[in-house]
């Protein structure tokens, strides 16, 4: 093997040289040969070699990594770009192939992290190598998918961040579209369900069903609803859950889901029982039922706020240690979290600690006011009317 490479290095012709490197590249690779292809890797980066010839014998080498056995392969491609780093400015489209060849044999395994870390050690910003922007768009979405592929949200985010300064000029509506469900799912992995929830029912409403070369079938649409209503009853409850509530409620397709029933007496604003409770669980993911520090999981807060919420629309007052068994929890867990929802601004009410008591407060009186005043203005603008017909001034109807 040195003595065909140093033959093949003391060829002048150029043309004759590289012709040469291809056929001892060529039996390298059919011989699967671990020794032999550091041999030659070592070879092609020394300075027994032009520039000009390395990189297009390198460039060679990466587009036929696939001929190798994988672990063959893993171990090769591997030793290439350690061995090429100190001059990686000069190999930047060579380190590119080897790296995009690893990232695919990784992700074939369902190897996600490493497939996203081969990745993500391409460098999107090089000043010597132009990518255009579509490129760089989808190297970003692909890395921080297949980060979510093993639930890690914080390296996902970081590249859908970048993705972010891309995609507003983006013609491209399959990225767009993978971009927003990867963003969705990062949201919901952080347990941000609210924003989570609002962005897979955007997703759910696209109306187009081929989008380029991809088809999107009512079922990945259906999938992208029901986890709108998963994210939006995992919400801590309040205002703003209630109206995506209202929304989710309303919208027909809702009803053939299966979560349909549980979503109907969230909205509602009704107590929900354990065997409820328990049959969503079901269709949870782990990170949706996750242990919290207070010791209560994702779902159990979400339930206990919900029905705190719903037994305020029921009683006027109720003492603590009332509100415990309705919940189901310690009265002081409950004194807690009634406190921490009337400070959110998530319920009105009062807590009365010395007689252990909640009042709650509900809107009837400033609706009744608002009624009234509106009465008011009516009535007021029906006198002036009047009072022009009477003086002959014509009122346009």
């Amino acid at each position: 093997m040195e003595s065909a490479l140093a033959n093949a290095a003391c060829i002048s012709d150029q043309r004759q040289k590289i012709e040469q490197y291809k056929l001892i590249l060529s039996s390298v690779l059919s011989s699967n040969n671990v020794s032999q292809a550091k041999g030659f890797i070592d070879h092609m980066v020394s300075d027994d070699v032009p520039l000009v010839v390395s990189r297009q014998l390198l460039q060679a080498f990466a587009q036929d990594l696939g001929r190798l056995e994988p672990e063959t392969q893993k171990e090769i491609a591997h030793y290439a770009l350690t061995q090429i780093q100190p001059r990686v400015v000069s190999f930047e489209e060579q380190v590119l192939i080897i790296r995009e060849k690893l990232a695919e044999l990784y992700e074939s395994e369902e190897q996600w992290s490493k497939a996203a870390q081969m990745l993500s050690g391409i460098d999107l910003d090089s000043g010597i190598r132009m990518l255009d922007d579509t490129y760089k768009l989808s190297k970003c979405v692909q890395i921080a998918r297949l980060y979510l592929e093993d639930d890690d949200a914080v390296n996902a985010e970081s590249f859908i961040n970048k993705a972010s300064f891309l995609v507003s000029n983006s013609e491209q509506e399959v990225l767009n579209l993978q971009y927003k469900v990867c963003y969705a799912r990062i949201l919901d992995l952080k347990r941000k369900f609210l924003e989570a929830a609002l962005r897979y029912y955007d997703i759910s409403q696209i109306e187009k069903h081929e989008i380029g070369d991809e088809v999107i079938d009512e079922e990945a649409l259906e999938q992208a609803l029901s986890a709108a209503v998963t994210c939006t009853i995992l919400a801590g409850a309040g205002p703003q859950r209630s109206r995506v509530l209202a929304t989710l409620y309303k919208d027909e397709r809702c009803s053939k889901l299966k979560i349909y029933p549980i979503l109907q007496k969230v909205y509602l604003e009704r107590i929900l029982r354990k065997p409820e409770i328990d049959a969503f669980a079901e269709e949870l993911k782990p990170h949706q039922k996750a242990l919290l520090p207070d010791n209560f999981t994702v779902l159990d807060r979400a339930m206990i706020e919900h029905n705190l919420l719903s037994a305020s629309k029921l009683y006027t007052n109720i003492s603590f240690e009332e509100l415990g068994t309705l919940l189901g929890i310690p009265p002081q867990k409950a004194e807690k979290i009634a406190s921490r929802m009337i400070y959110e601004d998530r319920m009105r009410g009062s807590i009365d600690q010395v007689e252990a008591v909640i009042h709650f407060e509900d809107d009837t009186e400033e609706l009744q006011r608002w009624d009234q005043q509106i009465v008011g203005l009516c009535q007021a603008l029906n006198d002036i009317l009047d009072s022009m017909s009477k003086k002959g001034v014509a009122v346009a109807v």
